[in-house]
């Protein structure tokens, strides 16, 4: 389906239940979708027009709409055929096979919401009779029997992610450790292999920021060997990340104060990884200017 960027985007999740609903709108929500879970077909049309009036605030917005409606399901069509009409809109239809929703279900010790006195067989058969016309009237239909929670999650990142948007949002982070650990990164990198700009006096009040550290830094040996390879070596890993949806991730550079060696290192480690595909690097300097 094209896009009109000049009308609004919406997106309405619906489905079987135990089809993945909850991990397509965690999914939505990591693309910067506005996602609003369990919403009654008859709130669609005034959480549009919230939507509109809040402008380019809300661009996307995905809404979750399922048998939990019970009788206000009903409408569904009919409002969906309404919003039409003004709106870019598009629904997804998630189901999965007897065999595997029964599975999911009883992994979690919960009733079919249509189940009643039946089975779980009868709920799962009385739902998809319910939402057959939903079904075919759906732009998109997802099988989620063979997917686990991470593939769908790609499935949904792939076709919903804005044009450009990095498949891992990175954050570099130098810091000292004299001050502790960081608790938030995935991984540490420990610069002090390298000598300390601090016992050269002309150094000693700059900052891996300027050039004169940098220069010394980089200059030192290993230092650019070090460099080299673990970029390479990450290079995997931000790949990876992306096709398993890890979506953020950390790297923590450190040195005694976090002042000159792990600052340079960060800054030129960030310039390397910025360079590969689905990439997008931030950088944090935790204890600079702490001294």
């Amino acid at each position: 389906m094209t896009t009109d960027p000049d009308k609004q985007e919406v997106l309405i999740v619906t489905g079987m239940s135990g089809a993945g609903r909850s991990t397509v709108a965690n999914a939505l929500e990591d693309l910067d979708w506005y996602v609003v879970d369990n919403l009654p077909p008859q709130m669609l049309r005034p959480l549009v027009e919230l939507v509109e009036r809040a402008g380019t605030n809300l661009p996307r917005i995905a809404a979750v709409v399922d048998i939990r409606g019970r009788d206000l399901f009903g409408d569904f069509l009919e409002t969906v055929q309404q919003l039409r009409s003004g709106t870019q809109v598009q629904v997804i239809f998630l189901e999965a096979r007897d065999d595997a929703l029964v599975r999911r279900f009883e992994s979690v010790r919960r009733p079919h919401p249509l189940q009643g006195d039946g089975t779980l067989l009868d709920g799962i058969a009385a739902e998809r009779s319910r939402l057959l016309a939903v079904r075919e009237s759906s732009d998109l239909v997802i099988d989620t029997s063979d997917l686990n929670v991470h593939q769908l999650a790609t499935t949904i990142t792939e076709r919903f992610a804005a044009e450009g948007r990095a498949g891992v949002q990175l954050t570099i982070m130098s810091f000292g450790f004299k001050y502790g650990l960081p608790t938030d990164v995935d991984l540490v990198v420990d610069a002090r292999f390298l000598p300390n700009p601090f016992w050269i006096p002309e150094l000693r009040a700059h900052t891996g920021v300027d050039p004169e550290v940098r220069d010394f830094v980089l200059a030192q040996t290993g230092a650019l060997d070090f460099i080299d390879h673990y970029a390479a070596a990450m290079a995997p890993v931000l790949a990876g990340y992306q096709r398993e949806n890890k979506r953020h991730a950390t790297i923590g550079i450190g040195c005694t104060g976090g002042k000159h060696r792990s600052v340079a290192m960060a800054r030129e480690l960030a310039s390397r990884l910025e360079k590969l595909p689905g990439v997008a690097v931030n950088i944090k300097h935790r204890d600079l200017g702490r001294e």
